[in-house]
């Protein structure tokens, strides 16, 4: 079918309906290294996460994982209020937002690359904001007027809301959303936001995402690049694809990458209604951009909330959906780590300050075994060509990276049994989705048995899951739980029992397990090394109804070192 109309990332709260078509850009600038530089290229987009939280996130978990990037929300001072969009309604260019502000900004950057981990920062330049008001930093504004940055002779002269996505000058000349429209073309306006660019390069930042790229000409955007003082910094443009519109994402291809929104709109349709078989050649081949210039994700922060994409609430579909981008050889991957939402414009937890994952609805995607172990999968298999596909006509499929890794993913609802054909050298693998070891014989097969809405991932990275070359996230010791139980609307899993850590048997304090793969149910406890303990599962409702499982207490030990893996069936 074809694809809908997206909308630009920006803030606002439901958006009219954005994206483009055909058009061809000279550039002005050099084009950019296709892919983000460096062996690395998969992003960890920590949405609405506060700066001294995204530092500590590279050091313990991004950093270790692999990941080579980390995307934060934007850096500049915006409009006052809960909502997630009012990051993207900026007031001035000042570092003050209720992420954090200067210095925390540089604290940030310096932790993250000390971590190895390189820092994109959101960046909102196609607008300011609208209404009046004084700004998260003291400072006080009126539509049109943003005293010490811009006037109104700075605006576009279009002062309407964008109306005909069929009009390129409509689109890039308007007002997204009553949004005060930047004159791009104006060297004033290109001087001044390459200055706020300039500045978070001189603390440090590695790259941009350009918001609303589309509603910029993208001769406009290519000329802000070349007066910065590293005009080849990695710049990834959001300029989403729509069907018989006036702009096109390829226009943008000059100046950078350009995020790919129809691999994401085309894996919620094949994980949702079509077999993954479809998939052997998912890519170019499917009308999408080179995987060279092409920034991939499952969702983000935009579709996550539009419906446009899978988001955390598609369970297993989800998590599987993940594990395929990363072993597959398209695109530079970002891993979306958001909230969990009842409400499109429901702002971070704390403010965004997240004090530990699956804690105050901060779902951490980018730390889901399933996810965070295929980030050093995909940077083993680089360079290598997939090999071996396997398919079964629906969904199940497999498929190699050379003699680097090996993939098999089982989305249908009955397990899958099977002696895989890998190219890999024989001996002891990891496979990163359990944590359990998996032997290649000297041909190169391996059988194993996926349960439903599981993978089974090896690389020559992971040969054992004791230690070693094995990628995290078995650092500490502790219990890994995971629980089959079904529920109904409103209702989460939890865990209870007779450590402190596990509420003491308090129902109220019970840590929620994450229904990533629905319906099982699953969660990481840190724990004392050889600590016993007893523990059930308990169902609980928005009304905080608790219905507990039948049977005698649960009881288990935490080895002398690394975790005891808990596979459980609720007990009705």
């Amino acid at each position: 079918m074809p694809p809908t109309a997206g909308t630009a990332t920006t803030g606002r709260a439901l958006l009219a309906a954005t994206v483009l078509t055909a058009g061809a850009l000279t550039a002005v600038v050099p084009q950019a290294q296709a892919a983000p530089p460096g062996d690395r290229d998969v992003t960890a987009v920590l949405f609405e996460w506060r700066f001294d939280s995204v530092a500590k996130a590279c050091t313990d978990s991004l950093g270790p994982a692999g990941y080579g990037y980390v995307q934060v929300s934007p850096p500049q001072e915006h409009i006052q209020g809960a909502q997630w969009w009012t990051s993207y309604q900026p007031v001035s260019y000042k570092i003050a937002g209720r992420l954090g502000d200067r210095t925390a900004f540089k604290v940030m950057v310096d932790t993250c690359h000390a971590a190895g981990v390189k820092v994109v920062a959101d960046s909102v330049i196609n607008h300011m904001a609208a209404g009046d008001g004084v700004g998260t930093g003291g400072s006080s504004y009126t539509k049109y007027n943003y005293p010490g940055i811009y006037s109104g002779s700075d605006m576009d002269d279009c002062r309407a809301t964008i109306s005909n996505y069929q009009d390129k000058a409509n689109v890039q000349n308007c007002e997204l959303v009553q949004l005060a429209d930047l004159d791009t073309g104006e060297d004033y306006v290109r001087g001044r936001i390459a200055g706020y660019l300039n500045d978070l390069l001189s603390l440090g930042v590695d790259g941009f995402r350009i918001d609303a790229a589309k509603h910029m000409p993208a001769a406009d955007l290519a000329n802000i690049k070349s007066r910065l003082t590293n005009p080849g910094v990695y710049w990834k443009q959001e300029a989403i694809y729509g069907a018989g519109e006036a702009v096109s994402p390829a226009e943008y291809l000059g100046s950078g990458d350009v995020q790919e929104f129809r691999y994401a709109r085309d894996l919620k349709r094949v994980f949702q209604n079509e077999n993954l078989a479809y998939l052997k050649n998912f890519g170019e081949a499917w009308g999408h951009m080179a995987s060279g210039q092409s920034a991939v994700f499952v969702d983000n922060h935009d579709t996550e909330r539009g419906g446009d994409t899978l988001n955390y609430k598609n369970g297993s579909a989800y998590t599987l959906a993940s594990v395929f981008m990363l072993a597959w050889p398209y695109g530079s991957p970002d891993v979306h780590s958001g909230y969990e939402f009842s409400e499109h414009d429901a702002g971070p937890p704390n403010g965004g300050s997240v004090s530990a994952c699956y804690a105050d609805g901060w779902k951490c995607q980018h730390a889901w075994r399933e996810i965070s172990s295929m980030v050093g999968f995909r940077n083993a298999a680089r360079g290598q060509a997939v090999t071996g596909w396997w398919d079964n006509g629906g969904d199940q499929i497999a498929f190699g990276r050379g003699s680097k890794a090996y993939v098999a993913i089982n989305h249908e609802a009955s397990a899958l049994t099977r002696t895989f054909q890998t190219s890999l050298a024989a001996g002891d693998y990891c496979d990163v989705q359990s944590g359990r070891t998996v032997t290649v014989n000297a041909g190169g097969q391996f059988t194993a048995t996926l349960a439903a809405g599981t993978a089974v991932a090896l690389h020559v990275n992971a040969r054992s899951c004791s230690g070693g070359t094995t990628p995290p996230p078995a650092t500490t010791s502790g219990a890994s739980f995971a629980v089959n139980a079904t529920t109904v609307l409103g209702q989460n899993v939890h865990v209870v029992g007779d450590r402190a850590e596990l509420g003491a048997w308090n129902t109220g304090s019970a840590p929620k397990l994450d229904p990533a793969a629905y319906p099982v149910w699953k969660l990481d406890v840190t724990l004392p090394a050889g600590t016993s303990f007893a523990y059930k599962y308990i169902r609980k409702d928005a009304s905080g109804n608790v219905t507990w499982e039948s049977g005698a207490n649960r009881t288990a030990t935490v080895p002398a070192s690394g975790k005891v893996t808990l596979t459980d069936t609720w007990r009705s």
